[in-house]
Parts: C-alpha cells; structure tokens; sequence
C-alpha cells in the first residue's frame, strides 16, 4: 500500500489553486468517499475536506465506500451531466496531471448533492490508470 512518499496528496500550491479556482462556485453540496483498502484514501480525502470546507462548501463525509472505483472518480448528482462546479474542479487536477473519471449517477438514487467525489485505490495498486502528482 501507499505509504510515505509515495501516498497521494495535495500540496499546499494545488490546495491553493482549488480554492481559488472552486470559490466561484459558493453554496455547493458535496458527497466525499474513500477506498477502506487504500491506506492514502482517507488521508487524501481529508485534503479535499479542506479545500471544500475553506470555500465554505456543504460536505457530507468523508465515508468509507468499500466498492470505491481505482482512481479519483466524480459522480454527477443530477442526469445532465458534471455541474460546472465539478467540472471546474476536473480540469484543475488535470493541470497537475491528476486524472478522474467521470460516473453519471441514473436519478434512482440520486443525493442532494452537486456531485460526489470518490477516492479510490491508487491506481497501481490494482491495474488501474496511474495518478501522477
């Protein structure tokens, strides 16, 4: 497992940027989940806890999701697609080279929420695309 140097994070440089880039988007709902077999998943999650927190963001979690995805995964909470909160937040892990997949969630099941971002095992523990810090 991720340990050390090689676990995922995000410096203090990207944890600025997300702020900056996400605090045109206020009064947003977000669902943060983590992998319970990643050892970096919760620590991970809790860093986007506080970019979320910072601009003031509604988060619900970080929950344990034992059926989360390799990788960084956001999850639609409506069926027309990323709001553009999440898609502002997926093109500015793209500068850093930190790629996320994107689930449209059917409506059956659907949260109050803008999206849900999920933070799965790295993606070399299990075959999966790899992240890049």
């Amino acid at each position: 497992m991720a340990q050390g140097q090689n676990a995922r994070k995000l410096t203090t440089h990207q944890e600025a940027v997300l702020i900056q880039v996400l605090r045109t988007f206020p009064n947003e709902r977000v669902e943060l989940r983590y992998a319970l077999d990643s050892d970096d998943a919760l620590p991970y999650a809790e860093n986007f806890l506080a970019v979320f927190k910072a601009i003031l963001w509604d988060v619900e979690g970080p929950h344990a999701d034992p059926s989360a995805p390799v990788g960084l995964t956001l999850v639609s909470g409506v069926s027309s697609g990323l709001p553009p909160c999440a898609e502002a937040l997926r093109d500015a892990l793209r500068i850093y080279a930190i790629e996320t997949r994107v689930l449209q969630r059917d409506g059956r099941d659907a949260k109050p929420v803008s999206f849900t971002l999920i933070i799965g095992p790295r993606g070399g523990q299990h075959g999966g695309a790899r992240e890049k810090n």
